[in-house]
């Protein structure tokens, strides 16, 4: 059972416990307000209300654990867990797989996985994404177990201290071997388009990057995100005049023969747990396409 617990301390002896939750353990209107329905809520191991006064030493608990559905079939898929705990689960997506069902992928998408996987291992959670990936990028995506440590993790995602890195292979050489991208992207009012550009009229987008190793006729190139617009990667390299190997969208089709998706993973997560609020730092390695083409450059 995942819970929270925490013991008053003088300065809220007298005070609603309500305002508790909300100014100490930051806890949502919201969160609040299930839990209390639900009656999740305890002070000395009795349920209360919201209107609870509260004495210095009083020992609070919040059960997080609740009913929840999801209308997600579950299915038996190959999902590679990084890391795994009371609140979090951390997984390494394979290449071109969906994260979560629509219209044209209703199955084998990574939430179906998942699904099983809560299933299988006897843990009452529903899949709710923390980040995601574009279907062809590989790499590590965080799924909260729970409504405090999805919470918890959007707040941390907009702090200095959430790190999302990724690694490219790019056509050509980088003009600098590091350096940062600040250019804005915007999406093209065109109906049924989901390409972005470059344009003044886009939001403000940062990449940082540097070369990892250099071939004969590309980069491997290392890409920490400041911001997390959609295509951000795929939009700074090919504006820059490097597209990523196998992105047909911003690159070249020919690319098709070579790998059949854009060479671009998610191989590095740098976080703090939601909870314990100590540092998480989660690396993926690179899969097998990746790895094979850049055996080919090398050579």
């Amino acid at each position: 059972m995942s819970v929270i617990k925490k013991q008053v301390p003088k300065d809220f002896e007298g005070r609603k416990i309500r305002e508790f939750l909300k100014e100490d353990l930051g806890l949502s209107s919201r969160l609040i307000r299930g839990a209390s329905v639900d009656k999740r809520i305890f002070v000395n191991n009795k349920a209360v209300k919201m209107n609870y006064i509260l004495r210095e030493n009083d020992n609070i608990l919040i059960k997080l654990d609740k009913e929840e559905s999801q209308n997600i079939p579950p299915e038996k898929l190959d999902i590679e867990v990084v890391y795994e705990d009371e609140d979090i689960i951390v997984v390494n997506k394979r290449p071109n797989m969906v994260v979560h069902p629509t219209k044209r992928h209703q199955s084998g998408t990574l939430a179906n996985g998942l699904m099983y996987y809560f299933q299988e291992t006897n843990q009452k959670c529903i899949v709710r994404l923390v980040s995601r990936l574009d279907m062809d990028t590989s790499g590590l995506i965080i799924i909260a177990k729970n409504q405090y440590a999805h919470m918890e993790l959007s707040k941390e995602m907009k702090s200095d201290n959430f790190q999302k890195r990724y690694l490219a292979i790019v056509h050509g050489h980088m003009e600098k071997l590091e350096g940062t991208i600040n250019l804005p992207i915007y999406r093209p009012e065109e109906e049924g388009t989901i390409k972005r550009v470059v344009d003044d009229r886009g939001q403000e987008s940062i990449t940082h990057y540097k070369v990892v190793e250099r071939f004969k006729e590309g980069d491997l190139v290392e890409c920490l995100l400041e911001t997390g617009r959609t295509h951000q990667i795929r939009v700074h390299l090919s504006h820059l005049g490097h597209p990523i190997y196998g992105d047909i969208l911003y690159g070249y089709e020919e690319d098709i023969e070579i790998i059949n998706r854009q060479a671009l993973h998610a191989y590095g997560l740098d976080f703090k747990s939601p909870r314990t609020k100590e540092p998480l730092s989660l690396r993926a390695k690179l899969p097998e396409d990746m790895e094979k083409l850049i055996e080919k450059m090398r050579k």
